[in-house]
């Protein structure tokens, strides 16, 4: 509104000053501007506090250009409040006018926060933190990418793929390279410059690198291996509320099978712990303890175990567990 205003009084003092105006004696009109007719009539009539349109123009001499300027914008903005009152303007999302609540207390109006579980890549060892919208989508991938039963060297692969387009070579290379932990600490990164620099300052294969240390750890953390021999698994995922605990237990008596599963909740959540036909849940409404249990009729059948955290992200945490001889 002030530019408009600004730029209405620059056009009007122009006029003022080079169409009609030829010397000082020479008296200036003001007439119709945007839909404003007959200010010069307006400004006369305010002396006498009985404005009116129309009726014979009043003439002012030039000194007096700056009341009429005034008053001009005095009258513009009185008519545009005016207009704004009997056309109210709309959003661009309306087509009509509608009244809003002024709070909304529906519980399916509130906003659910999403990726909760992202903060886990504090506790990564990376020689760098990755930009959150390249870790997000590493953490979604190998949530994508955990159950498949392919080799861990194609898993990272896929996971990283898109985004590094035509740079399956290299990736391999470099994916080999990680598998063999030639990348697991800062100090075998000779190719990352010692500057104070983000992830997209690096070099194409700098960032695969990093890429494919973090989807490395991230799959790692999100399996959990048991056997006869090896029965206990531990995991640890730190939120944004807390960190998650979670014991993964392979039980034999006799001739019964079972894994159960231990978790330390840091708010209320659900644990689902499922295999092809069969699942458990269990659900808790508070913070702390909650386990579920479920048959193992054979120890070479892939589980999954879902951790859900409705108050801190939409998506579940989906962990695989690999029960084997």
């Amino acid at each position: 509104m002030n530019s408009d205003s600004e730029s209405l009084q620059s056009q009007c003092l122009g006029w003022l000053l080079t169409d009609d105006v030829k010397n000082n004696d020479q008296s200036v009109e003001c007439q119709e501007n945007d839909g404003v007719k007959n200010l010069h009539n307006e400004a006369t009539a305010s002396k006498s506090s009985e404005p009116k349109l129309g009726g014979t123009p009043q003439t002012f001499q030039l000194g007096e250009i700056p009341t009429v300027l005034d008053r001009f914008q005095s009258v513009l903005k009185h008519r545009l409040q005016i207009q704004a009152q009997d056309h109210p303007p709309l959003f661009p999302w309306e087509t009509q006018l509608i009244d809003y609540p002024d709070f909304v207390d529906e519980p399916s109006m509130r906003l659910v926060p999403t990726w909760g579980w992202m903060v886990q890549q504090s506790k990564l060892n990376l020689p760098r933190p990755l930009p959150e919208k390249v870790f997000q989508q590493l953490l979604e991938k190998c949530q994508a990418m955990v159950t498949s039963s392919v080799p861990l060297g194609a898993k990272l692969v896929q996971v990283v793929e898109n985004f590094f387009p035509n740079e399956s070579q290299a990736l391999n290379d470099i994916a080999g390279l990680v598998l063999r932990s030639a990348y697991r600490s800062a100090s075998t990164l000779e190719v990352i410059p010692n500057i104070q620099s983000d992830y997209s300052d690096l070099q194409p294969r700098q960032q695969m690198a990093l890429s494919l240390m973090a989807a490395k750890q991230l799959l790692e953390n999100l399996t959990l291996p048991l056997s006869a021999t090896s029965p206990v698994v531990e995991r640890q995922w730190l939120t944004t509320v807390g960190n998650l605990n979670i014991r993964v237990e392979y039980q034999s008596v006799s001739i019964l099978t079972k894994l159960l599963v231990q978790a330390e909740l840091p708010v209320k959540g659900t644990l689902t712990l499922r295999t092809s036909g069969t699942l458990a849940m269990a659900t808790s409404s508070t913070p702390g303890y909650l386990s579920v249990e479920l048959g193992c009729e054979e120890l070479n059948s892939t589980y999954t175990l879902e951790v859900e955290f409705p108050e801190i992200d939409e998506q579940p945490l989906l962990f695989v567990i690999n029960p084997t001889v």
